[in-house]
C-alpha cells in the first residue's frame, strides 16, 4: 500500500482567484470537463523523482487520490486527498512540486478558456496558431524580452541507456559553462540529463537565473511527470503546438539518441528548415551522442539525404563523442542568431519569422483512410515530402506500438501505402535498426504493419 498524505494549498505563482465557472469546469467528471485531465496531471507532478512512464500503472497505485479546486474570499485553494507521500517533507509539499501543480492548473484553465473554446484565435489557420502558441507562452511567464539568446532545446529518448543519459549530462555540463539554458520535454532519460549537467555548470559560473523549461503537454504529463530541475514549467493542448513552441522559443537544437519518436521530431523539425521560406534562417542544430549511438544517426542521415536531397546536410551537424566540441559549436552558433535577429530586428524570445506550415500544425490521426492517402513520392517539395513522411512514421509507428493503432490493425489489417517501393523498403530498414537496438518498444518481434498499395 502507497504512502499517502491528504493536504490543502495554495498554489505557487500567479493563479490566485478563478471564476466559479472555471472551479465547476475543474469539479466537472464528464467527458467534456476538466476534472479527470487535471486529476491525471496532478497525480504524475506529485509523483516527480520516481521513474515511470505508464500513467494507468499510476493510477492504480493510488486510485483514491483526488484532487479539488476550492474558491475562497483570498484566492484559491486546492485539496489534495490521499496524495503521493513523496511529494511532502515534514507534511510540507516540496516547493518545487507546488510550482508545477500550480502551473499544470493555470494552463489546463487558460487553454480551456482563451484557445478552445474562443473566438479570439482561428486555429484552421497557420497565423491563428502562432498567435495561440504564443499567448500560451506568455501567459506562463516563459517569454523573457530582455534576455540574450541562450535556450538550447534537447530532443531525444526518455528510455535511453546509462551511457546515453550520461552523455547527455556531459553535453548540458559543457553548454551551462557557457552560459546557456536548457529547454525540453521536462521528463526523464535525454530531457533530465542536460538539465542536470547545466545545473551544476550553472552553480560553478555563479549564474543564479539559469533557465531548466519544460514544454509539455497533457498526455506526456500524465505518463512522464517533470523531473525536480525544471524551474519553468508550460503544458501546451495538444502535440503540435508543443512543437511549434520548441522551435519558435529555441536559439538551437541539440538531438540526442532515442528512437522512433525522435526520429519523427526530426523529420518535423527539417521539414519546415526545408521550406523556402526558412531558406536563410539561422537555427543551429546537433545530432550527437556517445560512440556506441553512431550507427543510429548514421542510419537516419542516410535516409533523410536519400528522401530529402544530399543539401539537407547544410541543416545539421552530426558530432558523435565529444561533449565539448557539441557546446562550443552551439554556443558558436547561438551567437550567430544573436547577429541574425539583432540585424534584422527581430525579437529574441520568439521566432516570429519562422514559417510553419499548416502540414506542421494540423494534427495526423493514422487510420486507413488518411495513410492511404499520403502523398510518399519524390515528386514534390522536399518540405511537403518531410511532412507527409512525418505522419507515415507517425503511423506505423502508431501500428506497431500504440494501442489505438495496434487495435485498427487487428481489425481491419495493415494500413496501405501508395509510396515509391525503394522509399518504403528504406523506410523498413531504417524501423528494423531501431527494432535492432532496442530502440523500440515491441510486445514481440517487429512485423510491418503496412502494405504497399
Amino acid at each position: 500500500m502507497a504512502d499517502t498524505i491528504s493536504s490543502t494549498i495554495s498554489p505557487e505563482g500567479s493563479l490566485e482567484i478563478l471564476s466559479q465557472h472555471e472551479v465547476n469546469r475543474l469539479h466537472d467528471t464528464s467527458r467534456t470537463g476538466l476534472h479527470d485531465l487535471l486529476r491525471s496531471c496532478a497525480l504524475a507532478v506529485l509523483n516527480s523523482g520516481n521513474p515511470t512512464d505508464d500513467g494507468l500503472a499510476l493510477m492504480e497505485t493510488y486510485p483514491d487520490f483526488d484532487i479539488e479546486v476550492l474558491q475562497q474570499d483570498r484566492g484559491v485553494r486546492l485539496k489534495l486527498t490521499n496524495a503521493p507521500a513523496e511529494a511532502f517533507v515534514d507534511g510540507k509539499m516540496i516547493r518545487g512540486i507546488r510550482e508545477h501543480l500550480s502551473s499544470v492548473l493555470r494552463d489546463i484553465v487558460y487553454v480551456y478558456n482563451e484557445i478552445q473554446t474562443h473566438h479570439r484565435f482561428d486555429l484552421s489557420t497557420a497565423e491563428g496558431t502562432t498567435n495561440a502558441v504564443f499567448h500560451i507562452l506568455r501567459k506562463a511567464g516563459t517569454l523573457k524580452p530582455s534576455r540574450d539568446p541562450s535556450m538550447v532545446v534537447c530532443w531525444g529518448g526518455h528510455s535511453i541507456s546509462r551511457e546515453e543519459y550520461d552523455y547527455t549530462k556531459h553535453v548540458g555540463y559543457h553548454l551551462g559553462l557557457r552560459e546557456l539554458d536548457i529547454c525540453t520535454g521536462c521528463g526523464p532519460g535525454a530531457m533530465k540529463g542536460p538539465m542536470k549537467g547545466a545545473n551544476v555548470a550553472h552553480a560553478k559560473q555563479r549564474r543564479h537565473e539559469g533557465r531548466y523549461l519544460g514544454v509539455s503537454e497533457p498526455g506526456i504529463i500524465a505518463a512522464e511527470a517533470p523531473n525536480p530541475i525544471v524551474n519553468e514549467l508550460v503544458v501546451m493542448p495538444d502535440i503540435e503546438k508543443r512543437l511549434e513552441a520548441f522551435v519558435r522559443l529555441g536559439h538551437g537544437i541539440i538531438v540526442f539518441p532515442g528512437g522512433v519518436g525522435t526520429a519523427e521530431e526530426i523529420l518535423y523539425l527539417l521539414g519546415i528548415l526545408l521550406h523556402p521560406d526558412n531558406a536563410d534562417m539561422e537555427l543551429p542544430v546537433i545530432l550527437t551522442g556517445p560512440a556506441d549511438s553512431a550507427d543510429y544517426f548514421r542510419r537516419i542521415d542516410e535516409f533523410l539525404v536519400y528522401t530529402l536531397g544530399e543539401s539537407v546536410r547544410r541543416l545539421y551537424d552530426i558530432i558523435i563523442d565529444d561533449p565539448v566540441e557539441v557546446a562550443r559549436t552551439m554556443r558558436k552558433g547561438i551567437d550567430g542568431v544573436t547577429e541574425y535577429r539583432r540585424a534584422r530586428q527581430d525579437a529574441f524570445y520568439y521566432n516570429w519569422r519562422l514559417t510553419v506550415a499548416r502540414d506542421f500544425q494540423e494534427p495526423f490521426e493514422p487510420t486507413h483512410d488518411s495513410m492511404a492517402a499520403l502523398a510518399l513520392h519524390r515528386e514534390q517539395p522536399v518540405h511537403e515530402l518531410a511532412a507527409n513522411l512525418r505522419r507515415a512514421f507517425s503511423g506505423i509507428v502508431a501500428g506497431n506500438v500504440k494501442e489505438r493503432g495496434i487495435r485498427l490493425i487487428e481489425a481491419h489489417g495493415p494500413f496501405r501505402l501508395s509510396a515509391e517501393p525503394e522509399l518504403m523498403a528504406r523506410l523498413d530498414e531504417l524501423l528494423n535498426s531501431f527494432v535492432a537496438q532496442n530502440r523500440m518498444k515491441l510486445a514481440g518481434d517487429y512485423v510491418p504493419c503496412y502494405t504497399l498499395g
